[in-house]
């Protein structure tokens, strides 16, 4: 699935953290954060830090973060949201 048709594609075509990312892009955080929740493994937790980011919640993007094995995103969301979702995608 290309990021073109990950963004056109409907909900029920989605699972887990893309679907969290999807939600995000919808523009819709809680559904987003709510769907992240669920995802276990690094993958969720990297998109749940990412929300948490989002929120401006840093203390928790960190721990997060952390659960992931990432490094805290430092950029523009837009790109570590491009970022996790190319990665997802692969």
């Amino acid at each position: 699935m290309t990021r073109e048709e990950f963004l056109a594609a409907d909900e029920t075509r989605l699972r887990g953290a893309l679907l969290a990312l999807w939600w995000d892009a919808k523009g819709d955080w809680e559904r987003a954060h709510e769907t992240a929740q669920e995802v276990a493994g690094a993958d969720g937790a990297w998109v749940h830090a990412y929300l948490h980011r989002r929120e401006g919640d840093e203390g928790s993007a960190l721990y997060w973060y952390r659960r992931a094995g990432r490094m805290a995103g430092r950029g523009e969301l837009r790109e570590e949201w491009e970022e996790i979702v190319a990665e997802l995608l692969r």
